[in-house]
């Protein structure tokens, strides 16, 4: 009886994934090196499958490190992919990696985000976000997703919020749809009730465009790159993003040297908002434990 459950929980899981993935049964064979009847079979719970083609099939979908682990838990067996604190052993070398580039990247803003966009680390450049915003939205778990929107944080400063906050909310919106999860709809609603919509004119070159962000000493033009660890075995790293911010233009290169500078001088900034952030998400690269 409890095969027989096991059975159908993973065929069940298998067409979800599948559905979700848009591909055909005959597709995911191929895709995972088996034939479409032993996938039919598994799928409708007449065929048990082994650990390595659940493990394929998982790999063949796609699915996160813990997905995957879902879906062999689904088939019966033990999750093969670890979750560790960012504090443990096993991730020490990696945490000192990420802060050395962190430091690295100064007087740039970069930060380590967690999912759903909780900070786990930051440089001291990330002040420029945190300048006038709310207190409350430095409460653990600090959020930058929200901070970056939120009337109340950044919002109020982002020039063009209706158009950047839809890129923002377009990519977050894309991971739900790959990753369906009732939480993320919910955080995404909530994003998407502080960002007007947007019209879009004859000249609209998408949502993909630089922030421009109101600050202290004047406006500043910012791109981000996202990078992802792609090769990780651990859910925990697996899971992290490292966002890095870059001037657009030579003014905004200036005015970031310039505040970096100011700082090291002992010159005033929104630091205190900046270390509340920082002890809220629990590590940060300059005010490290």
């Amino acid at each position: 009886m409890t095969i027989a459950t096991e059975r159908i929980g993973v065929g069940a899981e298998l067409r979800r994934w599948r559905r979700v993935r848009r591909l055909s049964q005959l597709e995911l064979a191929v895709l995972a090196g088996t034939t479409q009847r032993h996938l039919s079979f598994i799928e409708s719970g007449r065929s048990q499958p082994g650990r390595a083609i659940v493990i394929r099939l998982a790999e063949s979908l796609g699915l996160s490190l813990r997905e995957r682990n879902d879906l062999l838990t689904a088939a019966g067996y033990a999750p093969a992919f670890s979750e560790s604190g960012l504090d443990e052993a096993a991730l020490r070398p990696v945490r000192t990696a990420l802060e050395q580039i962190l430091d690295a990247h100064l007087p740039y803003p970069a930060l380590v985000t967690a999912p759903y966009g909780r900070v786990v680390a930051a440089n001291d450049a990330v002040e420029v976000f945190t300048e006038g915003a709310s207190p409350e939205l430095f409460a653990p778990p600090f959020n930058m997703l929200r901070l970056m929107l939120h009337p109340d944080g950044m919002g109020r400063r982002v020039q063009n919020l209706g158009e950047w906050g839809r890129h923002v909310i377009e990519n977050l919106r894309a991971r739900a749809r790959r990753s369906p999860d009732p939480r993320l709809d919910d955080f995404v609603a909530e994003l998407a009730g502080y960002v007007s919509e947007t019209p879009v004119g004859p000249e609209h070159l998408g949502f993909s465009v630089p922030m421009r962000l109101a600050s202290a000493d004047g406006e500043l033009r910012l791109i981000t790159t996202l990078t992802s660890f792609a090769t990780a075995t651990d859910i925990t790293l697996a899971e992290l993003h490292l966002e890095a911010f870059l001037p657009a233009d030579q003014a905004t290169a200036d005015l970031l040297r310039l505040r970096a500078e100011r700082h090291r001088a002992g010159g005033t900034t929104d630091k205190p908002a900046a270390q509340d952030a920082d002890a809220s998400a629990g590590a940060a690269a300059r005010h490290r434990r």
